[in-house]
C-alpha cells in the first residue's frame, strides 16, 4: 500500500456527512428484526463507503451477487471438506439474489449459509471421531486430490464421510512416513557414531507401533481444529459473508471487525520478540508472505516465501502439528522471548519438508534502511544498493527518507568509482509516494513520474524536482514480489528509457487504499446509544481509492512490470500476484505524458558522472543486444536449469496436486521433492561467488558493534550467492561494453 503526505487525496469530508446521514435514515427506517439491526449497520455502511468512495464500485445486480455468492463458498470451504452438493444446491437459490438482500438489508441468504456451516461442522467433527479410530493400512492404490479446484462436492453424507476417510487417512501416513524417517535417521545416526551413544532409551518401534503413534498425533492435532471451529462465533461467520461482498469488489478491500481482526499478514517483528516474517493465510494453510529484512529469519536464511508452516517447536521440545490452527495461534507459538530457539517445519512449495530452527530476536530497525555495497568484477567496480521498502517517518520533519538515504548511497558508490549501480527492489512491496518520485529524480531530473487517479477526476501528474545525480549504467532488480511504489519506479525508468529492468513480472498492483473507520460515518445519536449500551464498535474498511499510471499511460494494475530481460523463477510457471484473483481491477491506459528532454550542462554538453565516458540516458544501450547475451549465459547455467526445472515442478503439482496413499509412491514422491530440493542447494555451491564488499565510509559503523558487523556478515554471505545478482552484474557490464 502507498502511503500518502503532500500527495493525499482522501474521501472528501461532504461524502462523510453524506454518508452519515444515509445510514442514519436507512438504519432507524428499515424494517429489520432486532437480531438482525447490528448486521445491518454494518451491511449498509460498508456498502455506503464503497458506492461512495470506491475507485470502481461495481453495479449490485445478478453478477454481482454471482460473484458474491462464489467467494463467501471458496472462502468457507476451499477443499470441499464441509459442504455437500445438496448445501449448495440449497443455498444456490440465493446465488442471484445477494443483490436483492444487499438493498434490503436481508440476510436469508446468509442465514441458510450459518445453519448449514454449524450444521456441517458438527457432522463432520463425528465423522472424524469414529474414521480416526482405524488402523490404516498404505498398501493399496487410493489416491488424494489436494487442490480444491479440482475437485466438486461430495454428493450426500455418506460421499462427505468418505472424502474425510481419504483426507485423515493421508494425514496419518504423512505423519506416520515423518516418524518412520526419524526412528531410521536416529538409528543410522548411532550406529555410525565414533564415540559410545547411550542407547538405552532408544527403542526401535515396529511399523504397527509407528501407525498408532501417528494416528494419536493427528487425533491430538485435528482435536484442536474441530476446538477452533466451536469457538468461532457468529460474528466471524458474519464477517467472513461481508468480506465475501467487500472482496468480490476487488482483493484489497476489507472488512475489519473490531473484535478479532483477520490480518492475511501478520508481522512478528518491529516491537515484538520473534523471528521477523510475515504470514497468510491461504486456503486454510499458513504461509510466510515476506521475510523482513534484517530479521532471525532472514539472517538464518533457509525460511522462504510460500512456505508452509505445518508444525512449530520449542527449542528442542516435541514440536506442535499447527495444520487447521487459526492465523493468531500460529504467530503467538512462534514468537517468545528473545534469545530462544523457535523450530519451525515447513512444506515448501515443491513439496519438500524441511526443520528450520530460528533463534528469536528484534528486528532491528537499522535494517530496513537503504543499504549499499561493492561488487568488484574483471571490468570494475559494481554499486549495489538494496531497498527493502520506500520508507518516509511521517510524524517527523527530520525522520529517515528512503529517497534521501538513495541519494547518499548513491554519492557514496560514486565516490568509491564505481562503472554502474544495481537497485534491487525485490520483495520490496511499496510504501511511500513521496520518496517514489523524488527517488526517481536522482536518475531522470526533473520531470513526470507516475500519474494517480481517483475514479471521477481527471490524473494528477506528479513530477520529481530532484536533479539529477548519477547518469550511469543502471539496473533494476524486481521479482512477483515486488508491488505498488517498486512498479511506480521500475515503470518510470523503463518509460524513460533510463535503466534495465531485470527479472520476473512484478505482483501488479496499481491501486492505493485508505482505512475507513466506520463508527465515525453512523449517526450520533446510534453511536451514542450503542455507547451507552456498551455494544461493541462495528469494525473498519480498507478501501480502494485510487489507481496509478505510467508516464506512458499504461496502468500497473494487474499485468504489473515486464522485465526488459526476464531470468528464470521458481514461480514462472504459476499464476501468483494480482493476475490471480478474479476480482482484480481490470488494467486500462490513459493519455501519456511527454517526456522532457535528458537534461544538459551549460553548452549543450551531455552531464557525466564521475569516471563514466559515456552516457547511457536515451536508450543508448542495445536492449536485444543485452538480452541474447544474457540469454546464453542463462542456457549454460546448471543453477539456472535447476531452477526452472523446479518451476515445472511447481507447474505440475499446480495442476495435478494428486497423492498417493500407497507408503511405497508416497514415500517416492517425496523423496523425488527432497532429491530436486537438495539439487538445487548443490549447484548453488558451485557458482563462483561474487566479490562483494562493504563501502570504506560504511566500514567504521558495522564495525562499531558485534551485532552490527554479525549482520553485515550474513547479509554478504547471501549476496555472494544470489545467481540473479550474479546475472545482473554479468548484464550491468554488458551495458559498459558495447
Amino acid at each position: 500500500m502507498l502511503h500518502f503526505m503532500k500527495y493525499k487525496i482522501g474521501i472528501p469530508l461532504l461524502i462523510i456527512a453524506a454518508l452519515a446521514a444515509f445510514f442514519s435514515f436507512k438504519y432507524i427506517n428499515e424494517d429489520v428484526s432486532e437480531a438482525n439491526a447490528r448486521k445491518a449497520l454494518i451491511l449498509n455502511s460498508v456498502m455506503g463507503v464503497i458506492q461512495e468512495g470506491h475507485f470502481a464500485p461495481r453495479p449490485v445486480n445478478d453478477s454481482f451477487s454471482n460473484a458474491v455468492f462464489n467467494k463467501l463458498i471458496e472462502t468457507a470451504d476451499y477443499e470441499k471438506k464441509l459442504f455437500t452438493k445438496e448445501d449448495i444446491a440449497q443455498l444456490s437459490k440465493y446465488r442471484y439474489q445477494i443483490d436483492d438482500e444487499i438493498r434490503n438489508s436481508t440476510f436469508e441468504c446468509y442465514e441458510l449459509f450459518n445453519q448449514l456451516y454449524t450444521k456441517r461442522t458438527a457432522q463432520i467433527e463425528s465423522f472424524f471421531k469414529e474414521i480416526i479410530k482405524t488402523d490404516f493400512t498404505f498398501d493399496g492404490n487410493e489416491e488424494i486430490q489436494l487442490n480444491g479446484d479440482k475437485i466438486g462436492f461430495a454428493a450426500n453424507d455418506k460421499e462427505l464421510k468418505e472424502r474425510w476417510t481419504r483426507y485423515i487417512k493421508y494425514r496419518v501416513l504423512a505423519k506416520y512416513m515423518e516418524l518412520k524417517k526419524i526412528q531410521a535417521d536416529e538409528k543410522n545416526r548411532r550406529d555410525t557414531a565414533k564415540v559410545n551413544i547411550d542407547t538405552s532409551k532408544f527403542v526401535v518401534k515396529s511399523d504397527a507401533e509407528l501407525r498408532v503413534s501417528a494416528r494419536g498425533k493427528v487425533d491430538t492435532n485435528l482435536q484442536k481444529y474441530f476446538s477452533k471451529l466451536n469457538k468461532g462465533k457468529e460474528d466471524d461467520r458474519f464477517a467472513l459473508y461481508i468480506n465475501a461482498i467487500t472482496l468480490s469488489e476487488d482483493p484489497h478491500t476489507d472488512f475489519f471487525p473490531p473484535r478479532e481482526k483477520k490480518n492475511f499478514d501478520v508481522q512478528m517483528s518491529g516491537e515484538f520478540y520473534g523471528i521477523g516474517a510475515q504470514l497468510k493465510l491461504e486456503e486454510d494453510k499458513v504461509k510466510i508472505a515476506s521475510i523482513v529484512p534484517g530479521s532471525p529469519s532472514w539472517k538464518q536464511g533457509e525460511l522462504k516465501a510460500n512456505d508452509e508452516i505445518i508444525k512449530v517447536g520449542q527449542g528442542s521440545a516435541e514440536p506442535e502439528d499447527i495444520q487447521g490452527y487459526e492465523l493468531e495461534d500460529v504467530v503467538q507459538k512462534i514468537r517468545g522471548e528473545k534469545g530462544t530457539e523457535v523450530r519451525l517445519t515447513v512444506k515448501r512449495i515443491d513439496g519438500s519438508i524441511k526443520v528450520i530452527p530460528i533463534i528469536r530476536g528484534k528486528v532491528a530497525l537499522e535494517e530496513t534502511f537503504a543499504k549499499s555495497a561493492l561488487i568488484n568484477t574483471d571490468k570494475g567496480k559494481v554499486g549495489y544498493i538494496y531497498l527493502s521498502e520506500f520508507y518516509s517517518n511521517f510524524s517527523s520533519a527530520d525522520g529517515r527518507r528512503s529517497a534521501d538515504d538513495i541519494a547518499k548511497e548513491v554519492a557514496k558508490l560514486k565516490a568509491e568509482g564505481v562503472t554502474g549501480i544495481i537497485l534491487d527492489l525485490r520483495y520490496n512491496g511499496g510504501g511511500s509516494l513521496n520518496d517514489v518520485v523524488d527517488m526517481a529524480g536522482i536518475f531522470v531530473g526533473p520531470g513526470p513520474v507516475v500519474q494517480v487517479k481517483t475514479s471521477e477526476a481527471q490524473p494528477m501528474i506528479l513530477k520529481s524536482r530532484s536533479e539529477v545525480s548519477y547518469e550511469g549504467p543502471f539496473v533494476i532488480m524486481v521479482n512477483q514480489g515486488s508491488a505498488s511504489a517498486s512498479e511506480i519506479l521500475a515503470a518510470a525508468m523503463q518509460d524513460y528509457k533510463r535503466a534495465v529492468i531485470v527479472g520476473s513480472t512484478t505482483f501488479g498492483k496499481g491501486t492505493v487504499q485508505k482505512q475507513v473507520p466506520l463508527d465515525e460515518i453512523i449517526d450520533p445519536i446510534i453511536r451514542l446509544k450503542m455507547i451507552n449500551n456498551k455494544e461493541p464498535e462495528i469494525g473498519s474498511l480498507k478501501l480502494t481509492i485510487q489507481k496509478f499510471y505510467r508516464v506512458n499511460g499504461g496502468s500497473t494494475q494487474l499485468k504489473g512490470v515486464t522485465p526488459d530481460i526476464t531470468l528464470p523463477d521458481v514461480y514462472s510457471e504459476i499464476e501468483i500476484g494480482e493476475r490471480k484473483d478474479k476480482a482484480a481491477l481490470a488494467y486500462d491506459e490513459i493519455k501519456p505524458v511527454p517526456l522532457p528532454e535528458p537534461p544538459v550542462l551549460e553548452g549543450g554538453a551531455r552531464m557525466n558522472t564521475g569516471n563514466m565516458s559515456t552516457s547511457y540516458w536515451s536508450g543508448s544501450f542495445d536492449i536485444a543486444r543485452l538480452r541474447a547475451l544474457s540469454a546464453q549465459r542463462v542456457a549454460a547455467s546448471k543453477s539456472f536449469e535447476s531452477v526452472k526445472e523446479n518451476a515445472k515442478r511447481l507447474k505440475k503439482l499446480e495442476q495435478e496436486n494428486i497423492v498417493s496413499l500407497n507408503q511405497d509412491k508416497f514415500k517416492k514422491e517425496q523423496d523425488e521433492a527432497s532429491a530436486l530440493a537438495k539439487k538445487i542447494e548443490e549447484t548453488e555451491k558451485t557458482v563462483t561467488q561474487l566479490d562483494i564488499n562493504n563501502l570504506a565510509a560504511d566500514k567504521p559503523r558495522i564495525s562499531a558493534d558485534t551485532a552490527t558487523s554479525e549482520r553485515n556478515k550474513n547479509w554478504l554471505r547471501l549476496l555472494k550467492k544470489d545467481i540473479v545478482l550474479s546475472e545482473t552484474v554479468n548484464i550491468i557490464k554488458d551495458m559498459q561494453h558495447k
